[in-house]
């Protein structure tokens, strides 16, 4: 757990995503993350749970370098169901968990803050998942999660075009719940983690188990299935192409095969 830490504040943690240049998530990482959940998971004296990112990011997305060693889609796909465990694990912990997201949240990033309970961001943030510029689809869960935060007709706006949203334009959207200056942001969410970590343990967990029920079974089909689609793409000359010019920092030649 190099590139990530936590500490406990009171009856919160707080955990810290260190990972230069821009905390980028590797699958290690991701792990790295369910491994320091289940240890808070049965810490009582721990009720909420702050996640944030040291440095210029929340976090850039994934590390694409890692791309570069898998061999086929179908490994691309159970490395993408492994990270939705994660993140559906962070979903449905018992224990409210705020992400506090500054610089950027994309990708990888964004789909992680999304499976957070709350989104607090920095008027200057960008949140976006750009994965078709690279000739590639999210995931991580974010086709299914970012429809059900902002509406369909936005997330395919978003998915499509690859444009991220500014902090402000997170909260509008509904993306986010507040925006604040960035100086100020780890303040505000430390705020609001100590605010959540005073209520009732018990009152706490019942709510999020009922805040579930408002996901339809669509969504775990969803999920699987953009594992399924995330391996395929990967396994197209347009994904390899994508991934190739990423790392060569020049524009991708998308020829649809």
């Amino acid at each position: 757990m190099a590139y990530l830490s936590h500490y406990r504040e009171g009856n919160a943690a707080i955990i810290t995503m260190n990972r230069p240049p821009a905390n980028a998530l590797s699958f290690e990482l991701i792990q790295d993350i369910g491994n320091i959940l289940d240890q808070l998971e049965n810490d009582d004296e721990i009720r909420a749970i702050l996640i944030h990112g040291e440095g210029r990011f929340f976090s850039a997305g994934a590390d694409i370098k890692e791309f570069t060693g898998i061999n086929n889609g179908e490994e691309f796909s159970k490395l993408a169901v492994n990270g939705q465990v994660v993140f559906e694990k962070i979903e449905n912990f018992p224990k409210p968990i705020i992400a506090a997201i500054h610089g950027a949240a994309l990708g990888g990033g964004l789909e992680l803050a999304m499976s957070c309970h709350i989104r607090l961001v920095s008027e200057n943030a960008k949140l976006g998942l750009p994965e078709l510029q690279l000739g590639l689809i999210p995931g991580f869960a974010g086709t299914q999660r970012l429809p059900r935060l902002v509406g369909t007709a936005k997330a395919a706006e978003m998915l499509f075009t690859s444009d991220p949203l500014s902090g402000i334009d997170a909260v509008k959207w509904g993306l986010a719940n507040h925006a604040f200056p960035e100086e100020q942001l780890l303040e505000k969410a430390k705020e609001m983690v100590h605010k959540i970590a005073a209520k009732s343990p018990l009152a706490l967990r019942a709510t999020i188990e009922l805040l579930q029920f408002s996901k339809t079974p669509q969504f775990y089909e969803g999920v699987r299935h953009e594992a399924k689609k995330f391996g395929f793409v990967f396994d197209s000359e347009d994904g390899k192409e994508g991934i190739r010019a990423f790392l060569e920092k020049r524009n991708p030649i998308f020829t649809g095969n």
